[in-house]
């Protein structure tokens, strides 16, 4: 009678209530790293992003500069 299915019923609920419990945790665990993850990305792409803003910053600086020399220059050949 310790064989019939109603008394294996409790045994297997209790089993499969633990392992849940197990799942949930390894859940947890991945959720955090996920989370880590997901930072890490935002911090590159803040970092890439203000070095992108600076490339241009620069270029645009320099592209600047050219055209006042060019202009200069455009000046005093037109000068002679």
């Amino acid at each position: 009678m310790a064989n019939e299915p109603v008394d294996m019923i409790m045994p297997m609920l209790r089993e499969m209530r633990g392992e849940m419990r197990e799942m949930r945790g390894e859940m947890q665990g991945i959720k955090q790293q996920l989370d880590k993850l997901e930072s890490s990305q935002k911090t590159i792409r803040q970092a890439l992003t203000a070095d992108t803003l600076m490339t241009k910053f620069v270029t645009g600086d320099f592209e600047e500069r050219i055209f006042e020399l060019e202009r200069k220059v455009d000046a005093l050949t037109k000068g002679k």
